[in-house]
């Protein structure tokens, strides 16, 4: 079975060298457009995730064929609507798959690689994660249902390949008929963006239909703020990648008990504990909080 993927890898870099020379000619202060050292790491980024995949790809088709094998359900891969059928599927599940990335800090972890660029190009789609095992768990119901995992995986692929091109600032809106059916580069710069309406928006893989039918939609309004609400500041690959692991296992070793621990990997990004309240005074309330002013 050949990785659909590798094969679009020259067109990647074309459309990229493309895209950068447009930039150069555009000369406009409304793109952010590129920076050496930023796209130099989601390159490395994008390749160390393809190596980490050769052999991660080997543990998802025995996975996948496990449950193949174990479901008497069998789709017909000769026919048309199968084809339709796993199109939607995989759509639905990359959906979730994001939108629990974004909502659960231990899949975040993983997810906050993509968007920890404050720049948003064509190099920003390369920029994944190298821990890819988060994806696994979501794509699960596929085999059960019957589809042989040739076809997820092929898919999958279809997928990705789409959402390359949606990384970019040098496509503005599209037809309006498009821009409501499809995931487009308006609606994922919604994503990537740091302002507060743009937060947890915009899910979509292919189709923009699910976060209209779940509520996660926001259309593109004002400009733009790309990377995270407190962006990392570096551009070396293993911090990239890791960042956020070593700051949830420093939360955990600080948690007071197994609930807020539990809070760390399982809640949003953002969870903190609640901080427990001042004991009662003699007379059964609250001793008042004494705010001491530092000095100079």
């Amino acid at each position: 079975m050949a990785e659909v993927l590798y094969y679009a890898i020259p067109a990647f870099a074309l459309l990229l060298a493309v895209e950068a020379i447009s930039y150069r000619i555009a000369r406009s202060e409304a793109l952010v457009g590129f920076e050496a050292r930023d796209t130099a790491t989601s390159l490395s980024m994008g390749m160390g995730n393809v190596v980490i995949n050769v052999g991660w790809k080997a543990v998802v088709v025995v996975v996948y064929a496990a449950l193949y094998e174990l479901t008497p359900l069998r789709i017909p891969t000769d026919a048309w609507w199968a084809w339709v059928l796993i199109f939607f599927a995989d759509d639905l599940a990359y959906y979730w798959f994001h939108r629990i990335s974004h909502e659960v800090r231990v899949f975040w972890a993983s997810h906050v690689v993509h968007h920890s660029s404050q720049h948003y190009n064509l190099s920003t789609a390369l920029r994944q994660t190298w821990v890819p095992m988060t994806y696994l768990p979501f794509w699960l119901p596929l085999a059960l249902a019957g589809f042989p995992p040739w076809m997820i995986l092929t898919q999958q692929a279809i997928s990705l390949i789409y959402q390359f091109w949606i990384h970019t600032e040098r496509i503005g809106r599209l037809p309006r008929p498009v821009e409501f059916v499809f995931n487009t580069p308006s609606h994922h710069r919604v994503h990537h963006g740091a302002n507060e309406q743009y937060l947890d928006r915009n899910y979509a893989g292919i189709l923009i239909i699910w976060d209209r039918m779940f509520g996660t939609f926001a259309g593109e309004s004002e400009r733009v703020r790309y990377g995270l609400t407190k962006n990392i500041e570096t551009f070396r690959p293993t911090e990239v990648a890791f960042h956020e692991y070593r700051a949830i296992a420093r939360d955990v070793r600080r948690a007071r008990d197994w609930h807020e621990r539990a809070g760390y990997l399982l809640r949003g990004p953002g969870w903190t504990p609640e901080e427990p309240a001042p004991p009662p005074s003699a007379s059964g309330e609250p001793i008042p909080e004494v705010t001491v002013t530092q000095r100079a």
